[in-house]
C-alpha cells in the first residue's frame, strides 16, 4: 500500500527550486538596475539644474557689474559735462563730488560687497579672504559716502545754505548712519575672535535684512537727490538754462542715470533674494565657532 501511495504521489522536479532561485535573482538584479538607473537620472538632473543655476547667476552677476560701472561713468559724465567738473574749494564744483561719491560708494560698491558671498567661487576653501574682502569693500563704500557728505556740508556752510531740511537729506543721512552701525556691528559680530557663536547666529539674519534695507534706502536717496539737483539747477530763464519741464539733454541724461541706479538695485536684490544662490551652510563639523584667526575651512 505504501509503495502504491508513493507511486501515485506527485514527484517534485529537482530543477524547480533552482529555477525559482534563478528567477528571484534575476528579479532582484532588474530591480537593482532600475534603482541605479533612477538614481543616476536624479543625479544627472540635479547636476544639470545646478549647472543652469550657476550659469544664470553668472549672467546676472555680469549684468550687475556692468550696470554698476555704467552708473559710476554716467554720474561722472553728468558732473563734468553739465555741472562744470570737480574741485575742493567750497564752490559748486566741490558739490559735484557729492553725487559721484554717493553713487560710487553708497550704491555701487555697497552692491558689489553685498553679492560677494553669492559668487560660487567663494564657496570652497578658506572663508577668511572673502570675509576680509566683504568688510573691505563695505568700509571703502562707507568712507566714500562720508567724504561725499563732507563735500556737500562744506559747500552749504560756505554759501550759508540750510542743511538737512529736505526729505533727500533726511533719507541720505539716516542711510549713512545705518550703514556705519551695520559695519561696526558686523565687524564685531563676525570678525572679532571674542564674539560667541550664539551672537553670530542671532546677528546673521538681521545683518542680511538690514543690508538689503540700506541698499533700498540708498537708491531712494540717490533718486531724490538727482531730482532735487535738476529742479534747483534747471530753472529756465533764471540761470540761462532750459526748464526741467522741457526735458533738456541734461535732464534726459540725469533721469537715465536714475533709471540705471534703480535697475542696478533691482538686480542686486534679485541676487540676494534667490535662495539657490546662497552660500551653502557649513556642515556639522563646522558648527563649532572658530574666530577669524583660527578658521581654516569654514
Amino acid at each position: 500500500m505504501q509503495q502504491l501511495i508513493g507511486q501515485l504521489s506527485p514527484k517534485r522536479s529537482p530543477n524547480l527550486g533552482n529555477f525559482r532561485l534563478q528567477h528571484l535573482n534575476t528579479t532582484d538584479e532588474c530591480r537593482s538596475e532600475a534603482t541605479t538607473d533612477k538614481q543616476n537620472t536624479e543625479v544627472k538632473y540635479l547636476h544639470d539644474m545646478a549647472t543652469m543655476s550657476r550659469m544664470s547667476f553668472y549672467w546676472c552677476f555680469l549684468l550687475c557689474a556692468c550696470l554698476g560701472v555704467a552708473c559710476v561713468a554716467c554720474v561722472c559724465v553728468w558732473s563734468s559735462q553739465w555741472r562744470g567738473g570737480f574741485a575742493w574749494d567750497s564752490s559748486a564744483r566741490q558739490f559735484n563730488w557729492h553725487p559721484v561719491l554717493m553713487v560710487s560708494g553708497l550704491v555701487v560698491l555697497y552692491g558689489y560687497g553685498a553679492v560677494l558671498y553669492r559668487v560660487p567661487l567663494t564657496w570652497g576653501g578658506d572663508k577668511r579672504p572673502w570675509k576680509l574682502a566683504h568688510a573691505g569693500l563695505m568700509l571703502l563704500a562707507l568712507l566714500l559716502s562720508i567724504v561725499g557728505l563732507c563735500a556737500v556740508f562744506q559747500v552749504h556752510s560756505a554759501k550759508q545754505i540750510p542743511a538737512l531740511y529736505s526729505i533727500h537729506s533726511w533719507v541720505g543721512i539716516c542711510t549713512v548712519a545705518l550703514f556705519a552701525m551695520q559695519w561696526v556691528v558686523g565687524f564685531g559680530g563676525f570678525l572679532l575672535p571674542c564674539s560667541p557663536v550664539s551672537l553670530r547666529v542671532v546677528l546673521k539674519p538681521l545683518h542680511v535684512w538690514l543690508g538689503a534695507s540700506i541698499l533700498t534706502l540708498s537708491i531712494a536717496a540717490c533718486i531724490s537727490g538727482i531730482n532735487e539737483n535738476l529742479i534747483f539747477n534747471l530753472k529756465g530763464t533764471v540761470n540761462g538754462t532750459q526748464p526741467y519741464s522741457s526735458l533738456p539733454p541734461e535732464a534726459v541724461f540725469a533721469n537715465s542715470l536714475g533709471v540705471l541706479i534703480v535697475v542696478f538695485g533691482l538686480v542686486v536684490l534679485r541676487i540676494l533674494s534667490n535662495r539657490n544662490w546662497e552660500r551653502p551652510e557649513p556642515g556639522i563639523q563646522d558648527a563649532v565657532y572658530r574666530p577669524l584667526l583660527q578658521e581654516e575651512n569654514e
